[in-house]
């Protein structure tokens, strides 16, 4: 099982969330190798930013990309990333 500690938790909790479709916290503790804690509050900032979505199942939430935002919010970034930046006299 390889560990996410070279990347930012949340990248590594989408990626994860993308490889195999859903899972539950528990799954992602041992996958990125961060305590529960920590996984569940970057679970709650994702959920917050409406990248993922999560599902009671029993007393366990699963969790998955939330394709609509996803989608929104890809579409959102290219044309900002697309962006160019005009030449300056100076900054600031």
């Amino acid at each position: 099982m390889q560990k996410h500690l070279d990347i930012p938790p949340r990248v590594a909790i989408l990626q994860h969330l993308f490889k195999i479709d859903a899972c539950f916290c528990g799954d992602l503790v041992k996958e990125i190798g961060l305590a529960q804690p920590t996984i569940s509050q970057h679970l709650k900032e994702l959920k917050y930013l409406g990248l993922i979505k999560g599902t009671v199942e029993g007393t366990s939430v699963c969790y998955c990309i939330d394709t609509e935002n996803w989608t929104e919010m890809k579409e959102i970034m290219s044309e900002f990333l697309g962006q160019d930046l005009l030449p300056k006299d100076e900054c600031c």
